[in-house]
């Protein structure tokens, strides 16, 4: 009698309860077919980037052929320009491109986040001051401030992602900005102050939560725009020095094959077309998702 009771208490639990859907189900189910792709095309990226000595064929420094060899069996992309597989180049590339542009674009977000939380937080002289100075470094193109001080600097990796960092910071800070000076004069960032919390809290406890979204957004949009800047400073000879790989040096190395309908150069040129459409279909998907549920809300 107890043990049927038990079940039946216990049936009628299991029905009460909903049915919880998993949480990558419930994200990938709002999102369109081409953000579907793009994220599809994101994860390859990404899977050969970090598992590249397993993946490719050949290292990237080994000559295995002939100059400019045709697609085959055995080189699928065909070799360059001195012999080398170009999909062993093309996966080492895209962990070299996706590590430094990731890092630049992290340190971008750190910094140009903060500051523009701290600059529309405390207002006053600090706002000023910190504007003025973030509008006088935009005045300068960023590609042309880049090769000066890549002239003059060695172009290791470190001084790239510090360079390209600082530089995207910027944008950063004015989105950042103005999305806090929104969030700023709301009702709970006043309880907040009347509380007596400091500055620290109200900007990771009170405004970061609540400007997650746009800064995700961008955040994608930046990746992006610093993948584009690195494969420039690379094709100009001043990203990633050889004999390391990256789309823009394969892309310099490979340009004068173009003459004889030689596709080498193309190939780097449209990983790096495919990585950018694939980043802008996600973050497109995304902020599309967000703007129809603060529309439902309102």
């Amino acid at each position: 009698m107890n043990s049927t009771a038990s079940d039946l208490s216990g049936a009628g639990a299991a029905q009460a309860a909903p049915h919880k859907p998993n949480a990558l189900k419930k994200f990938l189910s709002h999102l369109s077919w081409g953000a579907r792709i793009g994220l599809l095309s994101l994860m390859v990226f990404a899977l050969a980037a970090i598992f590249a000595p397993w993946v490719a064929p050949y290292t990237q420094e080994e000559i295995v052929g002939d100059v400019w060899l045709p697609m085959s069996g055995e080189f699928l992309l065909g070799t360059d320009q001195l012999g080398r597989d170009i999909l062993s180049r093309l996966i080492y590339g895209a962990r070299n491109t996706f590590f430094i542009a990731g890092a630049a674009t992290l340190l971008s977000f750190f910094m140009g986040t903060f500051l523009g939380f701290l600059a529309a937080v405390t207002g006053g002289h600090t706002d000023q001051v910190l504007s003025r100075l973030n509008d006088l470094m935009m005045s300068i193109p960023t590609l042309i401030f880049a090769l000066v001080v890549l002239s003059v600097l060695p172009a290791n990796m470190l001084f790239l992602i510090l360079i390209m960092g600082v530089l995207d910071s910027t944008r950063v800070f004015r989105l950042s900005r103005a999305v806090a000076v929104d969030i700023v004069v709301m009702d709970y960032v006043e309880a907040a102050r009347l509380r007596g919390e400091g500055t620290l809290w109200i900007i990771f406890r009170e405004i970061l939560p609540n400007a997650l979204s746009p800064l995700f957004a961008e955040f994608g949009l930046r990746f992006a725009f610093a993948v584009l800047f690195l494969s420039t400073l690379s094709f100009l000879g001043l990203g990633v020095q050889p004999p390391e790989a990256d789309w823009g040096s394969m892309v310099k190395e490979n340009k004068d094959g173009i003459v004889f309908g030689i596709p080498a150069a193309l190939i780097p040129a449209a990983a790096i077309a495919t990585l950018t459409i694939s980043i802008n279909l996600v973050v497109d998907s995304i902020l599309s998702r967000t703007s129809s549920l603060k529309g439902g809300r309102e």
